[in-house]
């Protein structure tokens, strides 16, 4: 960020101002800790400028000193360091699978502090998953420091989410159209604070390119299998949303115009050779498990024969989404975790019969860095955006009480 313009209105000054006290706290947000030498270099901003940036936002209790900072060797006298403070604010990511809800309580860093789950049973209504979740968001909340303010809360769904609104259009494996899930969890809290919702799958896509094996890259491409199947891209550094944010519905590209009848009305959709469903026909799982298949596929130690086609598939369907968006790294979650490791040379090798040689060249297939926790950390970078945006308005709407307001 370049320094602000001489001249300008009070109002300009002060919008800068805040501009750069949001850039410079996810700046120590994304590496933890971080030298003021560092973060001058960073921002285009000399050192006094610096300097007050840090004071206002550990007067905000956002950062403390950190003498010196660790890990950055420089020559000459080492650089009075900040880092994100523990007892800071916080904000409460809920990744809402097709069969449980897991929720945590996660502080600026992205460093977990508490964590709840609970199932979700079959053809629950909207309303009742919503009580659930808000019990859960009691249980990890009632332990948070007694006046650290809670920012916001971030919900990962595996469904269509419109972004203007967070409305649940589509939400197949659940059984939603046009449910308002997150207005749902506010009533059953009885609280008014920042709630977000977003696609599991780009939620996914979000936390790797920040904190987990994507870093560093601009062209991204997050496979979810969740019984569904996703994807969460980013190009250029920019999340892929569409008009109205329901880009990345690769599981119902045309894979087969013969095949089955997909459950979206369509033949042959990528998600019926793909999906939950047709990898536990392969392998003879129980009806009753398909929702919980990355479970059931992290128990098996040596290779099937049976998921040999599925593998192929997989990889060939990654050659459409690779020959369309030419990703430099395209990381496999949910159930297709365990599956690329147990058959990871048949996804390859589907992958390279497909894609265009040049494609091909550039792209990486691999693990989530963050394990199981992508899409968690995902909805949990979602909450902490406004925060970075401007740090003061940010904090305005906080509830600094949380733990008393909820009890419930």
């Amino acid at each position: 960020m370049a320094p602000a313009q001489r001249g300008g209105t009070g109002t300009n000054q002060e919008a800068v101002r805040r501009h750069n006290l949001g850039t410079l706290l996810r700046h120590v947000h994304d590496l933890g800790e971080i030298s003021r030498a560092e973060l001058t270099g960073r921002m285009g901003l000399n050192r006094s400028t610096i300097a007050g940036l840090v004071t206002e936002l550990d007067s905000l209790g956002l950062i403390e000193h950190a003498l010196p900072a660790t890990g950055r060797r420089t020559a000459g006298r080492p650089s009075a360091g900040v880092r994100i403070r523990d007892d800071g604010p916080y904000v409460v990511a809920v990744d809402l699978g097709v069969d449980k809800a897991e929720v945590a309580r996660v502080g600026l860093g992205g460093k977990v502090w508490e964590r709840a789950g609970a199932p979700i049973p079959q053809e629950t209504e909207a309303w009742q998953v919503g009580a659930t979740v808000a019990a859960l968001i009691r249980q990890v909340v009632a332990v948070s420091p007694a006046d650290a303010p809670l920012i916001g809360i971030g919900i990962a769904v595996p469904a269509l989410v419109r972004r203007n609104d967070g409305l649940v259009r589509h939400a197949p494996n659940l059984g939603w159209h046009d449910v308002s899930f997150g207005s749902i969890v506010l009533a059953a809290l009885s609280l008014d604070v920042p709630i977000a919702l977003g696609n599991d799958a780009d939620l996914g896509a979000l936390a790797e390119h920040r904190r987990g094996a994507a870093v560093g890259m601009d062209d991204v491409i997050y496979i979810s299998g969740n019984v569904g199947v996703g994807a969460g891209v980013i190009t250029n550094g920019v999340r892929l949303e569409g008009a109205a944010g329901y880009a990345g519905e690769v599981g119902h590209l045309c894979f087969d115009p013969d095949g089955e009848r997909c459950h979206c009305g369509s033949n042959g959709c990528w998600e019926t050779v793909v999906g939950a469903h047709a990898i536990a026909e392969a392998i003879r799982c129980p009806a009753d498990q398909v929702a919980r298949l990355g479970e059931v596929l992290e128990d098996v130690t040596v290779p099937l024969r049976e998921l040999r086609p599925v593998a192929r598939d997989l990889g060939r369907g990654l050659a459409a989404v690779v020959n369309a968006f030419n990703p430099r790294v395209v990381i496999l979650g949910g159930y297709f975790r365990p599956l690329f490791r147990l058959m990871g040379t048949e996804v390859t090798s589907g992958l390279a019969e497909r894609a265009l040689r040049p494609a091909y060249d550039s792209v990486r297939l691999a693990l989530p860095g963050l394990g199981s926790d992508s899409v968690l950390l995902g909805a949990a970078e979602m909450a902490m955006e406004p925060v970075f945006v401007d740090p003061v308005a940010s904090l305005g709407t906080a509830v600094t009480d949380a733990p008393a307001r909820i009890a419930g």
